[in-house]
């Protein structure tokens, strides 16, 4: 097959072209630094050309109201350039209870774009993932100081990115869902709790405080983050990721 990975130059982007090359696939890359401008439509055409499939893993430059503007554009755009192309098969990377958090910007703009993708006349597939491992020491930086990581109690089921990457892939070299597909980690936190693991296995002597106020995580209500009972469970516990990461 011939994929063209929008974002794939970034974390999980690099990674599914690479894992896509390995399985025989022509899997090419199309971010800014490549001349592709999801915006303005600057170099789509020809980064389309000939594509099986798009897949989707762009990002938002700011994650407040402005984001809304961005998927808009963008998705629209690379509908367009998709149907001119004869793309048969859109997939995208979103966030597992994505439309049950309507007091987050991001999450808002993120629902947006699923909600345009399934208006499209293309086949689709949206992909669902829970929070990456990875993001996991930036979310505790947002509310830390010297003495302290102030952390909401809010429930959370992460997920390394190496399974997303396996979970991406696999969607985007088979039919169309035209639906969705929920990932997840195989275990349960709550957000403090999470944040006492971390530190301890790298030896941070921080200490974490529950605050239900605390952070962009605060916002979330219930266990709107946690993956349903039809969600796929990837293999990697966070608790051998860390070790690992040491």
């Amino acid at each position: 097959m011939k994929l063209t990975v929008i974002g794939g130059t970034g974390l999980i982007g690099s990674q599914v072209v690479r894992r896509l090359t390995e399985a025989g696939h022509e899997a090419t890359p199309a971010a800014q630094s490549t001349g592709v401008d999801l915006i303005t439509g600057k170099g789509l055409d020809q980064a389309l050309e000939g594509a099986d499939t798009v897949v989707n893993l762009s990002n938002s430059p700011t994650f407040d109201e402005a984001s809304l503007d961005f998927f808009r554009t963008s998705v629209d755009n690379l509908l367009a350039a998709g149907e001119k192309a004869g793309v048969g098969h859109q997939v995208v990377l979103s966030i597992v209870g994505v439309d049950q958090v309507p007091a987050l910007d991001y999450y808002r703009a993120k629902t947006l774009q699923e909600d345009l993708l399934r208006e499209g006349l293309t086949p689709y597939s949206i992909v669902r993932a829970t929070q990456f491992f990875e993001f996991i020491d930036a979310v505790l930086s947002w509310t830390a100081d010297a003495r302290t990581v102030r952390l909401p109690a809010t429930r959370i089921q992460p997920i390394a990115a190496a399974d997303v990457v396996a979970a991406v892939v696999e969607v985007a070299t088979g039919t169309p869902l035209r639906g969705i597909r929920d990932i997840a980690g195989p275990d349960v936190f709550r957000l403090d709790e999470l944040g006492k693991v971390t530190l301890a296995a790298q030896g941070d002597g921080r200490e974490v405080v529950t605050d239900d106020q605390a952070g962009m995580f605060a916002a979330v209500g219930g266990d709107a983050l946690i993956a349903g009972p039809d969600a796929h469970l990837a293999p990697t516990h966070y608790r051998d990721w860390l070790q690992r990461a040491r």
